[in-house]
């Protein structure tokens, strides 16, 4: 062998790195188990603990010491399958851009494209952009896009003279910078979050931003840090004293409407009022214990008095404090005569002396059901007729302490001129946490010279008035300002926890996100589900490995336990090689190790049988060796190239478990190549140079499949019949039964739920039903106590806080049953990404057979070569289909059609074409040998002379994955079962389907050739 010096050192040089890497997952395992063993099971202790010495030197190599955030940061990454946490992917809300940059975004053209534009936007070849200038130009052929975007703030960019063309690149320029700040922004935020190995990708064709935050353990904390644009303004208000006049008087327009257009929707909101009178005569608001000051606190709680007779006949009550003979309005009087104040009551004070309006901003609180309704009246043509046009309404970020989930509503009012806010966050350069002399927490910002000049000027001009501070257009806090600020520097208060806090001036800190996020898909681990995947992958693995090892090794002697030492070190090489690109170690990553460990068998089995044959021939020991390895090397590079061009394929297409799987899989194709044709070569020259005694079988297995002379072309028939018949059988089922999609293709909500005590799948169907407004699916998952729940519920709202209420939900349906229970896994797929996962799915199936063609026709020059296994590979997917159609609820186990069958798929496919191409390559060889032998005798001997080498690389392969199957789990049961059928399938049809249709069509050839030179 040649350049041995050149694959010594790189050998010993990847062997090197592969150490140096692993050394920190080492180092930071010591560490971990020690916090662990000083907790003694108190997680808040042992995080605590971590965080103590995240900054400690714990490795020292001499040259360069380590501390333990750092060895973290470098050891082998768990995906979040393995040890819990949140995948998150954000979907950057272009059309929000778009919408913002033009100067009328109400033109009816204009809101038609862009909505066509959202509809179509998984079609989208060159971008939204793009996308939404060529659904316009659908609806308008001759449009101007400077009349849209010609705006006072894109004047030095768009100009009413600016061709289409100008403006189009200034759109792009706007969505590529807002889609790099909104990454930026969100990866400062991430990196303050507190996670150890976060992970953030940004995918600039879709428009989307891929998050994992191993450990996360609070969902509804992670979606406000994501989802708040930190859009911080400061609004002056007005005093409820004042404005409860305006609200009166939008109560009454609102009594007019309703009497005019005959709305009778108020019932039940006229119900709700009622409950608060019953409940409450005086209900405690804690308003007046509220002290929020700007400056010195502030302790008067002065109450003034108001029109009484107008707010208490507002109210549906008159003044009977003097009169006990006076008569309440009806019930349905006051229903239909309050649609206001049916949901919002008032902030007033009531005694024997009357009603009086309280200091203040605030006007009155609701419940959070209700508060949509109220904006809506409050926005309404009716009310904004008699509302001051300049009024702006804020509900509280929080709801209202010991109160039946209210929220406080501010009256802001709008700077003249501006028609917004009088200062908004751009001009924050710092923000963190203060404690005050009570203990309270509170946000501290900084201001920049122009913010605390106009901050100066605000301030002087509102002493004694309060200032709403709104982020996200949710009031943080009112305080009254004490006097004039002149140094820029402020605080938020308003209760915070210690987690709201720092959250809080996180975002304040990082910035304003350019363009609005909508979380379209996230999934969470809970930390128990990710313990017992890596105790079962790992099983897996170990179990799998063994299992091999004493095979090669009772199969080859001693040549099998170089086989072994290959394998391992292609372990080795795998987990050091993913150590270093930082890529994480998932479960269905697992599961290509445990895949590539089956096929890196294959490698050493076509060199072994090569080397066997050579030896029957009667060459000696290192001749034969010498030939076996040159013999073998056509078939190995062609196998593993089809199976690289596989996961090629699969990264490209896959996100989530494919790409995990697919990362693992390329790696491994590359590290099995080197390990078994070059360091196991090296072995063997070592072995000869040393003149050791090498066998490779034993005396019941050196003559095991010796020379099989089967006519399996003659076989072909029978196969394509039996083939036919189950092919059919699938189809028909594919098109009445259908598939047992999973949320991935199907979009929705999806929940792993472990209870205490078995549970009956149609009782838990029964309890969340209402809750779900329609029945959910519900299937068992392993065990009578462990079951899968899928709805579609909200699954089309993007408003904040609706996972939280369908967890809320869940939640509740659940309480029901008897018995503890344990979400152990959550899933949202929305219908956009579902859609776009369906569609890559499918190209990636139809691109791979695609290039497999192309590869074995121009590898092969002949096209009855890439035909046969195209066909082949086509027979081996509707097999695969047909048989989880047929099966889907029979077997005691998930078949659900999802991204991971879909890797499984991709993955037999591979597979498939690797077992077909051996036998090519082996064709390929005869007919150039014996070129007198007739075409179906050459064909003949090539798959019986690869006979051996098929069943024990099948079979090998089969075991581990029968093993992954068996011990793998539950979440990739389906997976491991679709890899199972695939390799029996994939073995059967190289055999009985790929060669014997190569052999008809050359055949169809050769007699047209035939033909044409008779004719001539």
């Amino acid at each position: 062998m040649k350049s041995k010096g050149a694959i010594k050192f790189f050998a010993i040089a990847l062997t090197l790195v592969c150490l140096f890497q692993l050394s920190f997952t080492l180092v930071s395992y010591i560490e971990d188990q020690k916090a662990e063993n000083y907790a003694n099971g108190d997680k808040e202790k042992e995080r605590a603990y971590l965080d103590s010495i995240a900054y400690q030197e714990v490795y020292n190599l001499g040259i360069r010491q380590y501390t333990y955030l750092e060895c973290k940061e470098r050891s082998l990454n768990l995906g979040l399958d393995l040890r819990g946490g949140m995948h998150v992917t954000l979907e950057v809300s272009l059309s929000s851009l778009v919408n913002r940059l033009a100067n009328n975004p109400s033109d009816s053209t204009f809101v038609q494209a862009l909505r066509n534009a959202e509809r179509d936007r998984g079609e989208a070849e060159d971008g939204f952009i793009s996308l939404f200038y060529e659904k316009l130009t659908e609806l308008d052929p001759d449009v101007k896009l400077s009349n849209y975007f010609a705006t006072s703030d894109n004047q030095d960019h768009v100009t009413f003279q600016s061709s289409n063309q100008n403006v189009m690149e200034f759109l792009q320029e706007q969505a590529e910078s807002g889609l790099d700040n909104t990454y930026n922004i969100l990866q400062t935020r991430i990196d303050r979050f507190g996670v150890t190995q976060p992970n953030i990708q940004l995918q600039e064709n879709t428009g989307r931003i891929v998050i994992e935050l191993p450990g996360a353990d609070n969902p509804e904390r992670v979606r406000k840090l994501l989802q708040g644009t930190a859009n911080l303004e400061f609004w002056e208000t007005y005093k409820n004293q004042e404005f409860s006049q305006y609200l009166v008087a939008a109560n009454d327009a609102l009594a007019d409407e309703l009497e005019i257009t005959g709305d009778t929707t108020q019932t039940e909101a006229g119900e709700r009022m009622d409950d608060y009178f019953d409940q409450q005569e005086e209900p405690d608001t804690g308003l007046e214990a509220r002290a929020d000051t700007i400056a010195a606190p502030d302790d008067t709680g002065d109450i003034a008095a108001v029109d009484t007779d107008n707010l208490l006949s507002a109210l549906g009550r008159e003044d009977t404090a003097g009169d006990d003979t006076s008569e309440q309005l009806s019930e349905a009087e006051m229903r239909q005569q309050n649609p206001l104040f049916a949901l919002l009551y008032p902030n007033i004070t009531q005694n024997d002396e009357g009603a009086f309006a309280n200091e203040g901003p605030v006007i009155g609180y609701a419940r959070g059901a209700d508060t949509v309704k109220i904006n809506e009246m409050l926005n309404s043509d009716a009310a904004r007729e008699v509302l001051p046009p300049d009024v702006v309404f804020f509900w509280e970020v929080k709801a209202l302490p010991e109160s039946d989930n209210s929220f406080v509503l501010i009256a802001g009012r709008a700077a003249p001129g501006t028609g917004g806010a009088v200062l908004d966050g751009k001009v924050i350069t710092d923000a963190g946490v203060d404690i005050d002399q009570a203990g309270s927490r509170q946000i501290r910002m900084v201001m920049n010279s122009e913010g605390a000049a106009e901050w100066k000027r605000v301030t002087a001009a509102n002493i004694g008035n309060e200032v709403a501070i709104v982020l996200d257009n949710k009031a943080y806090s009112y305080p009254t300002v004490q006097g004039e600020i002149p140094n820029g520097i402020s605080t938020i208060t308003g209760g915070f926890s210690a987690q709201e806090s720092e959250d809080l001036a996180n975002i304040l800190k990082s910035g304003k996100l350019p363009i609005s996020v909508n979380i379209i898909e996230e999934a969470i681990v809970g930390p128990s589900l990710g313990e017992a995947s890596i105790n079962q992958g790992m099983l897996s693995l170990l179990v799998g490995l063994l299992l091999v090892l004493i095979f090669m090794g009772f199969y080859y002697h001693k040549s099998g336990l170089v086989a072994n030492f290959t394998l391992v070190a292609n372990l080795f090489f795998i987990l050091g090689v993913l150590s270093s690109l930082g890529a994480a170690l998932t479960l269905p990553g697992m599961a290509g190790i445990v895949l590539t460990i089956g096929m890196s068998v294959d490698a050493n089995v076509l060199i072994f049988e090569r080397i066997r044959e050579e030896l029957r021939a009667g060459k000696g020991m290192r001749l034969a060796v010498a030939d076996g390895y040159k013999n073998a090397y056509s078939s190995i590079i062609d196998g593993n190239l089809t199976t690289l061009l596989t996961g090629i394929i699969l990264l490209t297409f896959g996100t989530g478990p494919i790409y995990g799987f697919a990362t693992v899989l390329v790696i491994g194709i590359l590290t099995s190549f080197f390990s078994a044709v070059f360091i196991s070569r090296l072995i063997f020259d070592w072995m000869l140079d040393k003149e050791t005694v090498m066998k490779f079988g034993t005396k019941a297995t050196l003559h095991v499949m010796e020379n099989p002379n089967l006519n399996i072309l003659e076989k072909s028939r029978v196969a394509y019949m039996v083939s036919g018949v189950v092919i059919l059988l699938g189809l028909i089922s594919m098109f009445t039964r259908g598939f047992d999609f999973g949320v991935d293709f199907s979009g929705g909500y999806s929940y792993i739920v472990e209870f205490e005590e078995p549970q009956q799948t149609e009782e838990i169907r029964s309890m969340l039903e209402p809750h779900f407004g329609g029945a959910p699916e519900v299937k068992t998952f392993g065990s009578s106590r462990d079951f899968k729940i899928t709805t579609s519920y909200l699954i089309n709202e993007d408003a904040e806080g609706t996972a939280a209420r369908v967890e809320s939900s869940l939640q509740s349906g659940l309480e029901q049953l008897n018995g503890g229970y344990e979400v152990l896994r959550s899933e949202k797929v929305g219908p956009t990404i579902a859609s776009d996962i369906k569609t890559s799915a499918f190209w990636s199936v139809l691109f791979s057979l695609l290039v497999i063609f192309l590869y074995i026709f121009f590898r092969f020059r002949r096209w009855q070569y890439g035909l046969g296994a195209v066909v082949a590979v086509t027979h081996d997917v509707l097999l695969i289909l047909g048989l989880f159609s047929l099966l889907h609820n029979i077997v005691p186990f998930s078949l659900e059609v999802d991204q991971a069958f879909i890797a499984a798929i991709l993955t037999v496919v591979g597979y498939s074409i690797n077992d077909t191409v051996i036998v090519f390559d082996r064709i390929r060889e005869n007919l150039g040998l014996h070129k007198r032998t007739p075409l179906t005798e050459n064909m003949n001997n090539a798959l019986n002379a690869t006979l051996s080498r098929t069943m024990i690389t099948s079979g090998t392969t089969f075991l581990v994955v029968l093993v992954l199957f068996l011990f793998g789990g539950e979440i990739i049961r389906g997976f491991s079962f679709a890899l199972l059928i695939g390799i029996l399938v994939g073995t059967y049809s190289s055999l009985f389907i790929a060669t014997p249709v190569a052999a008809k069509f050359h055949r169809i050839q050769m007699e047209a050739e035939k033909q044409n030179k008779m004719a001539q």
